[in-house]
């Protein structure tokens, strides 16, 4: 059953089983991560509410066939204690629905540039340009996700 308000609309139309591990085998702070298409391009993708954009890893963005030159901007943010020059753009992003129905978001996205210093790590779902734009509910006691578009 999905989330509803009282009025009988439903707050969520999908959900989706998430995981809660670190995402390297560095780290031991847990993290949500989510299997999640990017430009039809199934990856994980770890939610940060503190990421500004989606952060798309360079190797998924290639494969999702990126292309800087036609980029909304380039900036420089810092990443995980990095500097890092990359490109704003908009990708397709799915939240695959375990229940319920898919949810595909036109999200903003920073791509950075150098692949190599990104190296394996995962994309990162930020608030800014995919967050804000759904209605969205964790349930830890099930590791799950409920997500809905707003009105």
């Amino acid at each position: 059953m999905l989330l509803q308000f009282p009025n009988g609309d439903f707050f969520a139309t999908g959900a989706i089983r998430y995981d809660y591990r670190p995402v390297s085998a560095v780290e031991t702070t847990n993290r949500l991560i989510l299997p999640v298409e990017i430009e039809g391009v199934l990856t994980e993708a770890v939610v940060d509410t503190g990421a500004p954009y989606v952060i798309c890893a360079p190797g998924i963005a290639r494969l999702a066939g990126f292309n800087r030159a036609y980029s909304l901007e380039r900036m420089r943010m810092l990443i995980r204690g990095m500097q890092l020059e990359g490109s704003l753009t908009r990708l397709s992003i799915k939240l695959l629905a375990r229940e319920g129905d898919d949810l595909t978001v036109d999200a903003t996205v920073f791509v950075p540039d150098v692949e190599d210093y990104w190296g394996n790590f995962p994309s990162f779902i930020g608030l800014t340009g995919f967050l804000e734009r759904i209605r969205s509910a964790v349930d830890p006691l099930t590791d799950i996700l409920y997500f809905g578009s707003l009105p």
